[in-house]
């Protein structure tokens, strides 16, 4: 049997390891998202009634 090439795009692994990094990433980034909109949000309502 012989070994696939570095870019022959066969792998079952890399490909399985490239789409779990790529799922993991947009999942991380939207929890991020949603918590620094809502430490934004927070902090423009504190903001807020600091002033009156």
């Amino acid at each position: 049997m012989a070994l696939p090439g570095p870019y022959s795009g066969v792998s079952t692994l890399a490909f399985v390891a490239r789409a779990s990094a790529f799922t993991f990433g947009v999942v991380y980034g939207s929890m991020k998202l949603s918590y620094l909109l809502a430490k934004a949000k927070s902090h423009k309502k504190a903001e807020a009634q600091g002033h009156h």
